[in-house]
């Protein structure tokens, strides 16, 4: 049987999630909330960016519904408190930064979390056809775009970023980074 592009993008999500799951596994709460110097962000607020990511672009823009942390995990996704949301009309990210900074984790949660959101995700993939990917949609950020797209960059590539940074920000803790 012929793979679909869905396919495809399926398996790239499945294994992207494999490696940030085997980066986190033995991230220690001391760990989560260590702040790096700089301008780098904690592990826990990087976990937490790539969860709330992928179900604000699923279940937000994609689907038109709360995300999870608003509605079913509100208060108890692992993270306080929860993410700024883009204001209505304006273009670009708010200040994910200064979250980042005082956001609180809790891993237990969090990881929770994240098995609700990816149901929600394979849900929806297993919804979508190749012509789907082609279905144009407005995002703050990224402007007028696609549904492949977004899948593309703001859930498979942003949890690929973000497990890189929460590797190295492991490996200058003394930890090791990749389950590799």
């Amino acid at each position: 049987m012929a793979r679909t592009l869905v396919d495809n993008l399926r398996q790239q999500i499945h294994g992207a999630r494999e490696f940030i799951d085997g980066t986190m596994a033995d991230v220690t709460p001391e760990q989560a909330q260590w702040q790096p110097p700089g301008n780098a962000n904690p592990i826990g607020a990087q976990y937490a960016h790539v969860l709330t990511s992928e179900d604000g672009i699923i279940n937000g823009l994609f689907q038109q519904k709360p995300p999870l942390f608003a509605s079913s995990h509100a208060g108890r996704a692992g993270f306080n408190p929860p993410p700024p949301a883009p204001r209505e009309g304006e273009t670009g990210l708010p200040d994910w930064h200064e979250w980042a900074q005082n956001v609180e984790v809790d891993l237990p949660q969090l990881r929770e979390y994240a098995q609700a959101v990816r149901a929600k995700t394979d849900s929806y993939l297993d919804s979508l056809t190749d012509a789907d990917l082609d279905t144009e949609i407005s995002h703050p950020v990224a402007g007028d775009t696609t549904v492949g797209y977004m899948l593309n960059v703001a859930v498979l590539n942003n949890t690929h970023w973000h497990c890189g940074e929460i590797s190295c920000l492991k490996g200058v803790q003394g930890g090791k980074g990749y389950p590799v």
